[in-house]
Parts: structure tokens; sequence; C-alpha cells
């Protein structure tokens, strides 16, 4: 009689086990299912205000162009950039931007440093033809609020209308043009700023500078 019941306890053990599993499996197919569905229906709007982002940003820093063209990047020779200082920093997107008639009148540089404080920094620098820094525009972020988050606010305007080969920050106020303040407090992200602003402005020179970018 023991043995009996001892048996009916274990199929009834196993039973029970067999159907939490078979509940686990049909969640876990549910949920990767319902996952699934929900990137499908978010992936083309989320594309869509990248693109968006994306296009308001290469306004922001050129406002005087009619339409923006990709160029294709010629990616620069890993030694040589890290040599030329950026090893640190790739460029991600060239947009000639043209007025109406398509002439072009400069460049949108995208570019990624990772030598921020809180990881990667990504933003567009406009470039005219005489290699006048229009601005620069940040899509991505990360850094301590108060601190290196200020960038929007202290770094951003000190680049605008600038024209230099290469920039360099200060503690101690800005007496050139080719100065820039840094935040107080957050120089890992004003030095981060500045070498990719340096980098945008060294592959614009060596790649770009007099039509370069058309080939």
């Amino acid at each position: 009689m023991s043995e009996n019941v001892n048996s009916m306890k274990k199929s009834s053990d196993l039973t029970s086990m067999f159907k939490d599993t078979a509940i686990l499996l049909v969640i876990t197919l549910v949920s990767g299912l319902l996952l699934g569905l929900i990137y499908q229906i978010t992936k083309e709007p989320i594309a869509v205000q990248k693109e968006m982002a994306k296009q308001e940003a290469y306004r922001e820093v050129f406002e005087q162009a009619d339409s923006f063209e990709e160029v294709e990047l010629d990616t620069p020779d890993q030694q040589e950039w890290a040599d030329a200082g950026f090893a640190g920093e790739t460029i991600d997107e060239i947009m000639a931007a043209q007025d109406a008639s398509g002439t072009i009148l400069g460049y949108v540089i995208t570019v990624t440093t990772k030598e921020g404080y809180g990881g990667d920094i990504r933003f567009t620098i406009g470039i005219t033809e005489d290699g006048t820094v229009n601005g620069i525009s940040i899509l991505e972020i990360s850094e301590t609020a108060g601190l290196g988050m200020r960038a929007e606010e202290v770094l951003k305007p000190q680049f605008a209308g600038k024209n230099t080969t290469k920039f360099e920050y200060t503690k101690f106020g800005a007496i050139s043009d080719y100065q820039i303040d840094a935040i107080s407090g957050a120089t890992i992200t004003t030095n981060a700023v500045t070498n990719g602003v340096n980098a945008g402005l060294y592959y614009f020179q060596t790649e770009l500078k007099g039509g370069g970018g058309n080939e």
C-alpha cells in the first residue's frame, strides 16, 4: 500500500513538473513572439526618428544649405589616425552641404569620440569650404549631470564661427580663437569633445578640402 502511494506521489510530482515546464515554455514562446512583434512595429518609427534627428543636426550646423548629399567615407588608416592623435575618434558619416544649384558649400561630418567620461559622445560638425566651423550638434552624450552634461551649454557655442586648423582647451580663460574654455570640473568631457572636433577638422583638411569629397 505504501509503495503504491509513493508511486502515485512520484507520478503526480512528475506530472506537475512537466506541466510547470510546459507553462514556462509557452510563456517564453509568447514573450518572444510579442517582443518580435513589438520590435517590428517600433523599428520603422525609431529609424524615422533617428533620421529626423540627423537631418535636424545637419540643418543646425549648416543652416545655409539647401540639401545634403552623402559622400563616400574614405576610412582613415588606423596607424596614421593614431599618430595624428585620434586613436579614440572615428568618422561615421560625411554629408556634402549644397546650395539650390548643387554647389558644395562645405561638409557635415559626424564624429564619435570614445574618450567621454560616461561613454561615447557623438556629434556633427559643420565645416565650410574655407575651413570655418559653423558649429557642432550633439547627437549622443551620457556624461555626469551638472558637469559633463553641460557640454551643450558651455562647449557647443564656443566652436561656432571659428576658423582654425586645431582647437585646444584651457582652464584659464580663452584668449585666442583656437582656445576653448573647459567645463569646470569636467576636463575629460572637454578634452573628448575638443579632440572629436579636431578629428573632424583633420579629416576635412586631409580628405575633403579642395573638393576631395567629390572624387
